[in-house]
């Protein structure tokens, strides 16, 4: 049986999620295929799920809240958790074992497939472990410092639902991924096919504006981040 106060954390996360991702709710980002924005909500419920679950196994047990929160309060508090999750994946995906996971999965992504733009895989893939790590911040750093009984983790049950969440987790990146730069490139290439190159310029920069508004200025300093590390 959960507390009231770990209902409350469940919802604040729900929205949490939406603003690691976008930096605003799913219901006002823009996408070319809705099919995509189903796909995420039907994951991010499992996720969701699944994290109720993980509560419940660890006991979870977050300080005593008298007030009730009001639904403005909530979206302030998940802005602000989501927030607090970005800048500390931004500290943990510079790391040597972050940095190593990433060229293992580059490494396997290239795995027989000559094709692939290397660019743009390193930086999907370094986006990719940014929203991994910011998850992992956001539901399972605050669970674990408020949990009672963490030994329940190494138990079978334990490890089925860690399972199940590492897998659900990455299947919300993808999915995240998708509605944030799949629209991005067709946009891109549809503009390279009907306009001028004076016009493609305008419209670059357009679309960057509008990514920076989503809060993917994020990434840009992690990239700034790895490649003044790699130049020491």
């Amino acid at each position: 049986m959960l507390l009231k106060e770990s209902k409350i954390r469940v919802l604040e996360n729900f929205y949490a999620l939406d603003y690691v991702f976008f930096g605003k709710p799913i219901s006002e980002v823009k996408t070319c295929c809705p099919l995509v924005k189903e796909e995420y909500l039907s994951i991010k419920g499992a996720l969701m799920s699944v994290y109720l679950e993980m509560l419940k196994l660890v006991e979870h047990s977050p300080n005593p809240s008298a007030e009730k929160v009001s639904s403005k309060e909530l979206m302030i508090d998940a802005k602000y958790a989501a927030t607090v999750a970005r800048n500390e994946a931004e500290e943990l995906v510079t790391t040597d074992k972050s940095r190593q996971n990433i060229k293992t999965s580059i490494r396997e992504a290239l795995n027989g497939n000559e094709e692939v733009d290397i660019t743009a895989l390193v930086e999907q893939k370094i986006r990719e472990k940014a929203f991994a790590l910011a998850i992992d911040n956001l539901l399972v750093g605050r669970a674990i410092v408020e949990a009672l009984n963490l030994e329940t983790l190494n138990s079978w049950e334990g490890e089925i639902i860690e399972d199940s969440y590492k897998i659900l987790r990455d299947n919300l990146v993808e999915a995240a991924y998708q509605i944030l730069y799949e629209d991005e490139a067709e946009d891109v290439e549809n503009d390279e096919n009907e306009e001028d190159e004076d016009e493609n310029e305008e419209e670059k920069d357009k679309d960057e504006e509008e990514v920076a508004g989503e809060g993917l200025d994020f990434f840009d300093s992690l990239k700034y981040r790895l490649t003044e590390k790699a130049k020491r």
